[in-house]
C-alpha cells in the first residue's frame, strides 16, 4: 500500500491555460468540454461519463449563453432532478456571471418548474391558482376514504398500493381515461380505472394535486391549449436538462413539447449510469435522442478527472457487455494506479472482518475514515459491517437511511421478542399491540395504560384482566384476546425452540411479514430483506437473551458521529459521490445482480444491475475492492452461493482476483449449466480460469485465485485425504464439530453437530 494518503492521489483537474483573450470561464476546459459549451444552436446531447466534468460543462454552457447575449436569464429553461443540484448550478453560474444569476427564474427541478407553470394556468385543468400539493400522508388518507366509500377492503387492497400504482401511471403520462386493460386489473379486481378517476375528481374538489399531477397537468394544458404551449415556445430560447438518463415518460413528453419551439435543447446525461428504472426512469429516452431530435450533435465526454486508469478500465470493460448503450470509453492521463482487487471470502462475517482490517490499515498510513465508502446492493447487507465496526469502535455513518438496528421494521421485530421474553415490557407492548393493525385503537391502548399505572401492574397483565370485563368491547376486545393468546403461545415455544426459528414464527403468525409482503411501496421489499437478515443474524447467538443483550449494547455504543467516519450506503445512494477507497461487498448471484430485479425485469433489469455495478466502481478515485463470499445463511441454513457474473466481466488486465476459500460449487442451471454440478469438480478448465491463467503467464497478474461467472475458482491447496476415515471426529472453521460419514479421498461428508450434513474438502477440517 502506498504511504501517500489516497486523498492526495488521483486528484487531477482539467488543464489550465488556453488561448490568449479567451473568456476566463472557457479556460481550463478540454476540447470536448469546450465543444459542448459552445455548441449552442440546435439539439445537443452531451454523453458525460462518470467524473468527466458534467456539472462544469452544464453551468459553463449556461453562463456562455448569457455572456454572449444569446438569451436573457428569463429566456433559459434549466432543469435538474434535485433542489441540491439546482442550488449548486445557481452558485456555480453566479461565480461566473455575478448577480445576473438572480434573474434565472426557470432554473429548478422538473416539479418546481411545472408547479410554476401550473399556477399560471390552473383553471385550464379545473383548479384554482391557490391549489395545495398533497404530501404522502394526505394522499393516503384521501385514497382510504375513497376505498371505504366504494366498499373495498382497504386491508386487502391497501391505500399505499393504489398510491404507488397511481404514481406509476402519472410517471408514464397516463390519465384515468387512458388506463389500459392490463393496468385496470392491477387493483381491486378491475376497478383501478374507477378508483383513479374518483381520486382525481376528489383532488379537484379539494383544489389540490399530488406531485405526479404537476407534470401530468402540464401535459394536459400543453396538448389541449396550443396557445399556451406557443407562449412558452416564445419564452424559452434555450433548454438545458441535467441527468437526462433519469427522466421518466412524463418528463420526456413534457420536455419534447417545450423543445419544439426553438429547438435549442441540450441534454446532459450518461446512459451507463441509468439506475432508477424501479422508480420510472426510462433509459430509452437518452438512447433515442438522435431519433427524437434529427440532426442532433452528440458530444462524448470520456476524459475522466476522478479515477485511476485501472479503475476506469475495469468499469469500461464491465459495461461493454450491455447492449442498450450509445457507447463510450473512459480514459485518463493519470497513473494507472492499483488494479481493482477482487477477494473471495468464506461468509458475510469474514467479509466484514476483511473490510474492517483493510480500513484500519488504510487509516494507519495517514488517510481519513471519511475517505472510505462501503457500497452495498441492499440495506440488509449493512448489518454485518455495523456489528463489526461497533465492536472495534470504528466510526461510521449510514447515508440515505437509518442504521440497521434503528430501522422501524427491526425495532418492531425486537419489540415482539422483548415482549415474549418479558411480559412486563410495556414499551414493547405499546409498540406492537396494533402492529400490524388489529383493530385495537389508540383509545383502547390508553385505557390499558392508564389502568395498568393505577394498579401498578404491567400493560400485558392489565390487558388480560380487561378482556374479561366490559371496559374494552367489540372488535378491539376480540383482537386483544387473540394477541394475548399468541404472545403466551410464543412464550411457551421459547422453552423448546431455537430463538431464530421462533422469531421467524412470530413474524409470520403475527401477520407482520404479511403486512410488508402486501405493501406494494418501493420500500417494502427492502424491509422484508432486512427482516430475513435479522432472523439470520440471531442464529449467531446461543439464546434470545444473549441476542437482545447484544442489541442493547450496540444501541448503547452507537453514539453520535465524530465527523471523520466511514460512509456506509447502498449503491443507488452513492451516485454522484466519490471516495479515494471504495469497498463493493456482496458481489454474488441473487445478491448482485439482485434476483428480484431479474425476476421482475429480465434482460432489461440485468443491464440496469450492470450499470449499477459500473456506478459503484466509478465512485472510487484510487482503490476499489470487490468481494464475494462462498456461503450465505439463507432462511437459517448455510448455502453455497455463486460469485456474481459481473466479476467474470472484469478485464483481467485491470483486476486482480484472490480467494481465501476452499469450496467450489457451480450450481445447477446457472449460466447455461443445466446438469447438477459436482461440488468437488475442478474449475480450472473453465473459460474464466483459462483467461486469467493466460494473463498470469504473460506477467499481467501474479495471484492464482480467480472468480469466473460459471464457477468459483478457489486458491489451490493440499487436497490429499489427510488420513481421515469414516467415524473420525473433526473440526471445521465454519461448521464447528462433527463426525465423518463418508471419506472419499479429499471429499468428506460430515454430520456436523449444529450445521447438519455437509460436503467439505479435507484440507479445511482438522481432527478433533
Amino acid at each position: 500500500m502506498s504511504s501517500i494518503p489516497l486523498s492526495q492521489q488521483a486528484s487531477a483537474r482539467p488543464p489550465s491555460g488556453g488561448e490568449p483573450g479567451l473568456p476566463a470561464y472557457l479556460k481550463g476546459l478540454n476540447a470536448e468540454q469546450r465543444a459542448a459549451v459552445e455548441a449552442t444552436d440546435g439539439p445537443v446531447l452531451v454523453l458525460a461519463g462518470a467524473g468527466t466534468g458534467k456539472t462544469r460543462v452544464l453551468t459553463t454552457r449556461l453562463a456562455h449563453i448569457l455572456a454572449t447575449g444569446r438569451a436573457n436569464p428569463w429566456e433559459i429553461l434549466s432543469v435538474t432532478f434535485t433542489n441540491k443540484a439546482a442550488r449548486e448550478m445557481k452558485e456555480r453560474v453566479g461565480a461566473i456571471i455575478g448577480e445576473a444569476v438572480e434573474g434565472l427564474p426557470w432554473l429548478g427541478t422538473f416539479h418546481s418548474i411545472a408547479a410554476q407553470i401550473l399556477r399560471r394556468h390552473a383553471e385550464l385543468v379545473g383548479l384554482k391558482s391557490s391549489f395545495t400539493i398533497l404530501d404522502t400522508d394526505d394522499q393516503l388518507r384521501l385514497i382510504k376514504q375513497i376505498l371505504q366509500a366504494e366498499g373495498i377492503d382497504d386491508k386487502r387492497w391497501t391505500p399505499r398500493h393504489l398510491a404507488s400504482l397511481i404514481d406509476g401511471w402519472k410517471n408514464r403520462g397516463i390519465r384515468p381515461e387512458k388506463l389500459g386493460e392490463e393496468d385496470r386489473w392491477t387493483f381491486a379486481d378491475g376497478k383501478a380505472d374507477l378508483l383513479y378517476r374518483l381520486y382525481q375528481e376528489r383532488l379537484k374538489v379539494l383544489n389540490a394535486c399530488d406531485f405526479g399531477d404537476l407534470l401530468l397537468h402540464n401535459l394536459t394544458i400543453f396538448t389541449e391549449h396550443a396557445d399556451v404551449l406557443a407562449l412558452y415556445h416564445r419564452r424559452f430560447r434555450y433548454l438545458l436538462v441535467d441527468e437526462y438518463q433519469d427522466t421518466n415518460v412524463c418528463q420526456y413528453l413534457w420536455l419534447r413539447l417545450l423543445a419544439r419551439g426553438s429547438g435549442n435543447v441540450c441534454c446532459v446525461g450518461d446512459d451507463d449510469q441509468s439506475i432508477y428504472g424501479w422508480r420510472g426512469a426510462e433509459v430509452d429516452n437518452i438512447l433515442r435522442f438522435e431519433t427524437d431530435f434529427p440532426g442532433a450533435t452528440v458530444i462524448r465526454l470520456e476524459r475522466n478527472y476522478r479515477s485511476t486508469g485501472h479503475i476506469l478500465g475495469a468499469a469500461s470493460g464491465l459495461i461493454k457487455t450491455n447492449r442498450a448503450r450509445l457507447g463510450k470509453t473512459l480514459w485518463t492521463d493519470d497513473d494507472p494506479g492499483e488494479k481493482v482487487q477482487v477477494r473471495g471470502l468464506w461468509d458475510g462475517e469474514a467479509e466484514a472482518r476483511f473490510v474492517a482490517d483493510e480500513i484500519e490499515a488504510f487509516v494507519r498510513v495517514g488517510n481519513q475514515h471519511n475517505d472510505i465508502a462501503i457500497l452495498v446492493r441492499a440495506s440488509w447487507q449493512m448489518r454485518a459491517f455495523e456489528d463489526r465496526f461497533i465492536m472495534l469502535g470504528l466510526p461510521y455513518k449510514v447515508i440515505g437511511g437509518p442504521r440497521f438496528f434503528e430501522r422501524a421494521e427491526i425495532r418492531d421485530a425486537h419489540a415482539y421478542m422483548r415482549l415474549v421474553r418479558s411480559p412486563e415490557d410495556d414499551l414493547a407492548f405499546e409498540r406492537i399491540v396494533n402492529v400490524p393493525k388489529r383493530g385495537i385503537g389508540e383509545t383502547s391502548v390508553q385505557k390499558i395504560a392508564s389502568a395498568a399505572r393505577s394498579a401498578g401492574v404491567s400493560m400485558s397483565e392489565m390487558a388480560g384482566l380487561m378482556v374479561q370485563t366490559d371496559e374494552i368491547r367489540g372488535k378491539a376486545r376480540t383482537a386483544l384476546q387473540v394477541f394475548l393468546r399468541d404472545v403466551e403461545r410464543w412464550r411457551l415455544q421459547a422453552d423448546t425452540m431455537r430463538h431464530d426459528e421462533l422469531a421467524e414464527i412470530i413474524l409470520d403468525e403475527s401477520g407482520y411479514t404479511a403486512m410488508w409482503r402486501e405493501d406494494k411501496s418501493p420500500q417494502a421489499a427492502g424491509r422484508l430483506d432486512n427482516l430475513k437478515e435479522l432472523v439470520r443474524s440471531m442464529g449467531q447467538f446461543d439464546t434470545l437473551e444473549a441476542y437482545l443483550e447484544h442489541v442493547s449494547l450496540v444501541a448503547d455504543l452507537d453514539q453520535g458521529g465524530t465527523g471523520d467516519e466511514v460512509s456506509l450506503m447502498t449503491l443507488h445512494a452513492a451516485k454522484g459521490l466519490e471516495f479515494p477507497l471504495v469497498f463493493l461487498p456482496g458481489w454474488e448471484e441473487t445478491v448482485f445482480p439482485s434476483q428480484r430485479s431479474l425476476d421482475e425485469g429480465g434482460t432489461a433489469s440485468l443491464e440496469e444491475e450492470r450499470r449499477l455495478a459500473y456506478v459503484g466502481i466509478t465512485r472510487a478515485r484510487a482503490r476499489a475492492i470487490i468481494s464475494f463470499t462462498a456461503n450465505r445463511m439463507i432462511f437459517g441454513r448455510w448455502q453455497s452461493v455463486l460469485p456474481s457474473r459481473f466479476i467474470d466481466e472484469l478485464p483481467p488486465e485491470h483486476a486482480e482476483a484472490k480467494s481465501e476459500t476452499g469450496y467450489y460449487d457451480a450450481g445447477p442451471g446457472f449460466a447455461g449449466v443445466s446438469e447438477p454440478a459436482d461440488p468437488f469438480r475442478s474449475a480450472y478448465d473453465s473459460p474464466g480460469w483459462k483467461r486469467f491463467k493466460a494473463a498470469q503467464e504473460s506477467g499481467a497478474r501474479r495471484d492464482p485465485g480467480v472468480i469466473e461467472g460459471k464457477a468459483k475458482l478457489i486458491e489451490s491447496g493440499d487436497t490429499g485425504a489427510g488420513g481421515f476415515a469414516r467415524g473420525d471426529r473433526v473440526f471445521h472453521q465454519k461448521f464447528g464439530y462433527g463426525r465423518i460419514l463418508v471419506a472419499d479421498g479429499a471429499k468428506l461428508t460430515v454430520a456436523f453437530d449444529k450445521a447438519g450434513e455437509k460436503k467439505v474438502v479435507s484440507s479445511f477440517v482438522e481432527k478433533a
